[in-house]
C-alpha cells in the first residue's frame, strides 16, 4: 500500500478517538469548559447510557457569535497562545480538541449567548459538518445537546460496556468534579429522575456526603497541612473503619484537576501503615495544589496523568498529611459515631444490637430436605471396623457426615479450634468453617424456598453515594429473594425494613455496604451470578470471627455442623476450613518412628 495523507475526516475520527473514549468522556470535556467559563450551576441530563442523549447546560460566560463555529475547529482554543503558556495554566482544557473530537462522532446541537451581548445563537454540527446556524433568544450561558453518539464510528460502539456500568461512569465523572469545585451547583439527572445534587456552598464536606453517601461521610477525616505550604494537601480520608477492597475509593486533584497517579494512590495507602489490613484501602478525596511551573499537564490525551517537577516532594507531601490527620483522629475517642441509628427515641437499632451479640452455635444436625451425598458406588460395602467410614445408602441420614468424628481439644489465638479424630489432629478456622456452614444452610433453605426474612421493630434509614443507589436499584430482586427487604426512599435513600434471619442481630448498613462492595468490583472466576455475591457476603457477615473466644460447647457444636457439610474443605470463597496432620506425620515430627 502506498503513502498517502489521510482524509480530514478520517483524520477527526482518529482524533476523536483519543478524547472520547465513552459516554462519560463526553460529559467530562463539557463539565471542563462549563467550569473554565465561570459557570456557578451545571445541570447534566442523560437518556440511557448516555449513547442517545446528552444535555449539558451551564450559566457561564458563553461564546461570543463570531467565535462559534471557531470553537468547533480542532486545536481552537482560549486558553494558551504560546507552549509558554503550559507552565502558567490556570484552566482544565487547553488543547481546543473537545468540541471538535465530540462533533466528528455525534450530532451536537449548541445554544450559547455571551454575557456581553444581546442575542445567542443555535448551530448544529453532525459528524463535524454544518448543518444549521441561526440567531435566536437564550439565557447567558451554553447548553450543549450531544445525540446518536458514535453514530459513524459503530466499532466504537460495541466496546462500550453495560447501560448501568456507563452510567455509572457518569456519575463517577461529575461526583468528582463536583467535590473539584464544591462552590459550583451541579445536578445530574438519569431519564428524567433527579439522582445527584450539590448545593454550591463551597464547602467539601457537604459535596462529600452528596458523592459518598450519609454513612461514608460520617467517618471521614479532614486533612490539611496548612495554606503556607508550596504543596498543600487538603480534603478527606477514611478513618480505619471505612475501608474497600480495592484502591478505586482514593480520589486525587491536582490544581483541580482529577488524575490517576499510582504514586501518589500509594502515597494515601502508606499512610495507614499498621492501621489498615493487607488487601484493605482507605476511601479518600484529596485536593493537591502545587504552582503551575512544578507540574506538567500536557502528557495524555485525555489529561488524567500529569507530571512533576518534585515528585517525591509530592508524594511526602501526601502521606504525612494523610497520616498525621489519620493518627489524631485515632487519638480521639468519639468523634464519629461508627454507625448510623435510625431512630434515638424510638426501638434500638440493629447497630445497637450488634454490639453486645453472640451467634448461637447450636443447630440441628438433621434438617429435612437436605440431599445424602452419592459418592460412593451402590456395591461398594463399607468396613464395619473403619471408625472414619461415611454411612451410606437407605439407612444413611439425611445429612451424612463428610468427615470423621471429631473431639474438640480447645482454641488456639482465639480463631483455630483444635480437634482429634481418629485419622489425627485437625486445625479448624473457626470463621471459614462457619462460613461453609451458613451458606450450605442458606442454600439449601433457598433451594426449600424457605427463606426467613427478620424484619425491623423501627426500619433503618440508608444513604449511599449515587453510583451505589444505582447498583443497589439494580439487584432490589436479587437481593429480595434472599430475604432483604428494601425500598428506594428518595435520592440515593433507601428504607431497610427486613433482612435474612441469620443476620438479625448485624447493622444493615455494613451487611449492605459489603454486599455493594462485592457487586462494584464486577464477577469473580467461579462467581458468574450475582446471586452468588450475596449469599457469599450475608454469610461472611453472619459467621463466627476470628479472635472471638468460643466456649467448648460452641466449638463441638460447629465442628459437629462442619462433620455433616457437603463441601466442608473449603469456605465459599474457597479458602481451606482446616489443616489435618495425620497419626503418622505426628509421629515422624516428634521422631517416634520405628520407636
Amino acid at each position: 500500500m502506498r503513502i498517502a495523507v489521510l482524509p480530514e475526516e478520517v483524520v477527526a475520527q482518529i482524533a476523536a478517538g483519543e478524547v472520547v473514549e465513552r459516554p462519560a468522556s463526553v460529559v467530562k470535556e463539557l463539565l471542563e469548559n462549563a467550569i473554565d467559563a465561570g459557570a456557578r450551576q451545571i445541570r447534566v441530563a442523560i437518556n440511557g447510557d448516555g449513547r442517545t442523549r446528552i444535555v449539558v447546560a451551564d450559566d457561564g460566560s458563553g461564546i461570543h457569535t463570531e467565535e462559534v463555529e471557531t470553537a468547533f475547529m480542532r486545536h481552537a482554543t482560549s486558553k494558551l497562545r504560546a507552549l509558554d503558556d503550559l507552565n502558567r495554566l490556570q484552566t482544565l482544557g487547553f488543547r481546543g480538541e473537545a468540541l471538535a473530537s465530540i462533533a466528528a462522532v455525534s450530532r451536537v446541537t449548541l445554544v450559547t449567548r455571551h454575557i456581553d451581548e444581546q442575542a445567542g445563537t443555535r448551530m448544529l454540527v453532525e459528524g463535524g459538518h454544518l448543518r444549521e446556524r441561526k440567531s435566536i433568544g437564550a439565557p447567558a450561558g451554553t447548553v450543549l445537546t450531544i445525540e446518536n453518539l458514535f453514530f459513524n464510528t459503530p466499532a466504537r460502539l460495541k466496546f462500550l460496556k453495560s447501560e448501568n456500568t456507563e452510567k455509572r461512569q457518569i456519575t463517577a465523572v461529575i461526583s468528582r468534579y463536583s467535590m473539584a469545585y464544591p462552590d459550583v451547583r451541579a445536578v445530574l439527572e438519569q431519564d428524567g429522575r433527579e439522582i445527584f445534587r450539590t448545593h454550591g456552598s463551597g464547602f467539601l464536606g457537604d459535596v462529600i456526603t452528596s458523592a459518598l453517601g450519609l454513612e461514608h461521610g460520617k467517618q471521614m477525616v479532614a486533612v490539611d497541612n496548612g495554606e503556607g505550604e508550596r504543596i498543600r494537601v487538603y480534603g478527606y480520608t477514611s478513618a480505619p473503619s471505612l475501608n474497600r477492597a480495592d484502591r478505586s475509593r482514593i480520589t486525587l486533584f491536582v490544581n483541580g484537576r482529577w488524575i490517576v497517579d499510582n504514586s501518589l494512590t500509594y502515597a494515601v495507602i502508606q499512610a495507614y501503615h499498621t492501621l489498615l489490613m493487607t488487601g484493605r484501602y482507605p476511601v479518600a478525596v484529596l485536593m493537591i495544589q502545587v504552582p503551575p511551573e512544578d507540574v506538567d499537564v500536557n502528557v495524555h490525551p485525555t489529561k488524567a496523568e500529569v507530571r512533576f517537577r518534585d515528585g517525591d516532594a509530592v508524594f511526602a507531601a501526601i502521606q504525612k498529611a494523610v497520616r498525621r490527620a489519620v493518627i489524631e483522629q485515632a487519638q480521639t475517642p468519639g468523634i464519629f459515631a461508627g454507625r448510623f441509628n435510625a431512630s434515638d427515641s424510638g426501638a434500638r437499632s440493629w447497630g445497637d444490637r450488634y454490639e453486645a451479640a453472640q451467634l448461637d452455635l447450636s443447630f440441628d444436625l438433621i434438617e429435612p430436605g437436605q440431599h445424602a451425598r452419592k459418592q460412593h458406588v451402590e456395591t461398594a460395602s463399607p468396613d464395619e471396623n473403619d471408625p472414619t467410614a461415611i454411612p451410606y445408602g437407605p439407612g444413611a441420614p439425611l445429612k451424612p457426615r463428610t468427615l470423621p468424628l471429631l473431639r474438640v481439644i480447645g482454641q488456639v489465638a482465639a480463631s483455630y479450634i483444635v480437634a482429634e479424630g481418629p485419622a489425627g489432629l485437625y486445625l479448624v478456622d473457626q470463621h471459614a468453617a462457619h462460613e461453609r456452614i451458613l451458606y450450605e444452610q442458606f442454600m439449601d433453605e433457598h433451594a426449600r424456598q424457605g427463606m426467613i426474612a427478620q424484619f425491623a421493630l423501627a426500619a433503618q434509614t440508608l444513604h449511599v453515594s449515587p453510583d451505589e443507589a444505582r447498583l443497589l436499584e439494580d439487584n432490589l430482586e436479587s437481593l429480595q429473594a434472599f430475604g432483604f427487604e428494601i425500598e428506594p426512599f428518595g435520592p440515593n435513600a433507601f428504607v431497610v425494613r427486613s433482612v435474612p434471619a441469620m443476620l438479625a442481630d448485624r447493622d444493615p448498613a455494613t451487611v449492605i455496604g459489603g454486599i455493594l462492595e462485592d457487586l462494584y468490583q464486577g464477577n469473580k472466576p467461579g462467581q458468574a451470578r450475582i446471586e452468588d455475591k450475596i449469599v457469599i457476603r450475608v454469610c461472611k457477615q453472619a459467621a463466627v470471627k476470628a479472635g472471638q473466644i468460643l466456649s467448648l460447647e460452641q466449638m463441638q457444636g460447629l465442628i459437629r455442623q462442619l462433620e455433616r457439610c457437603d463441601s466442608p474443605l473449603t469456605c465459599p470463597h474457597g479458602r481451606p476450613t482446616m489443616i489435618h496432620m495425620s497419626s503418622d506425620q505426628l509421629e515422624r515430627e516428634f521422631g517416634r518412628t520405628g520407636v
